[in-house]
């Protein structure tokens, strides 16, 4: 039976990850005592005895156990690590099975796989396949607005809306240096750095990706259905990933995929005007976090069934 160990099973994305196993009999969850999450000597034997680390660590701590991870040369296990450390970093393979055909291959055969972030998941399903389909051209300038509950924040941001109400609204990253827009811009296939303005509101979980399009500048002047099409025919087949109507009376809500691991994608245009507006939505501690974890957990250690996806909440 396939053993993991979750390097940072106290933070947000860690106990998501156990939540998720808890009830899972195809492998064991090791931990290690809370007097010794920073001892690397016990640290270093735990990760010696399991077959997959998962690091739930801020970067520097993560780039740390990667290292302790090494040291152990042939009997070093996987690692599966959620931190922003190592997205883009050409030895690693990029966690979002969904990204194009063959990567749930490339993540079942790797021995390093990145989790992807919350925010370019969503963007990365709307903005992939319209680049491989032609219709957005590498150099085509791309703006993405994104809101996520608190919980996206980390402990602090938490404790402060969870105690003091925090602001009803903000945006923030407006250094415009945020640390997910490499991997955007590396796994969105794009030739141009987006622009990315992230915001949080005063609700817990939910998230909501949308990426503003005007029809006339693509390539091959579509119009919404196509760019819908496309997607649809992207994902078809694969379990957690629904491109939706777009027909919601014109509004949709961050929260409506909480508590699963699903990922709705919704084309909003307007032919009459040659405008669009794509939307992504997840919850971001599922698809965008943790359920995503658990969805590489099970590729990396061949625990899939056919047609499913091990571990995924997928009801609403």
């Amino acid at each position: 039976m396939p053993k993991v160990f979750i390097d940072g099973e106290a933070g947000t994305t860690g106990l998501g990850i156990r939540d998720r196993l808890r009830d899972r009999r195809e492998l064991t969850v090791r931990s290690i005592a809370p007097e010794y999450r920073k001892d690397h000597a016990a640290r270093r034997d735990l990760m010696a005895e399991v077959d997959l680390v998962v690091l739930c660590l801020p970067d520097p701590a993560a780039i740390e156990a990667v290292e302790l991870a090494h040291s152990l040369g042939a009997d070093a296990p996987k690692l599966l690590d959620a931190s922003t450390a190592h997205r883009v970093h050409p030895a690693w393979v990029y966690g979002f099975a969904e990204l194009e055909p063959g990567q749930p291959a490339r993540i079942a055969g790797a021995a390093r796989v990145a989790n992807p972030g919350c925010y370019p998941t969503g963007a990365i399903a709307l903005l992939r396949p319209l680049v491989d389909a032609g219709f957005l051209t590498e150099e085509h300038p791309i703006s993405i607005n994104a809101v996520s509950g608190y919980s996206g924040g980390g402990k602090a941001m938490i404790e402060a809306h969870e105690r003091e109400g925090g602001p009803p609204f903000e945006l923030y990253g407006l250094s415009l240096t945020h640390k997910h827009v490499p991997e955007t811009e590396t796994y969105g296939a794009l030739g141009r750095r987006p622009i990315f303005v992230p915001s949080v509101g005063h609700f817990a979980q939910g998230m909501l990706v949308s990426i503003p399009l005007h029809l006339d500048l693509l390539a091959g002047r579509p119009e919404g259905a196509d760019l819908r099409a496309v997607l649809a025919e992207r994902y078809r087949g694969c379990p957690l990933v629904a491109v939706a109507d777009g027909t919601e009376a014109g509004k949709l809500r961050p929260d409506a995929l909480n508590g699963t691991d699903r990922l709705e994608l919704f084309v909003f245009a307007n032919d009459h005007s040659r405008q669009a507006v794509l939307v992504a939505r997840l919850d971001n501690l599922g698809k965008g976090a943790s359920g995503a974890a658990v969805q590489n957990i099970g590729l990396m250690l061949g625990l899939d069934a056919p047609g499913s996806v091990f571990g995924a909440r997928i009801g609403g």
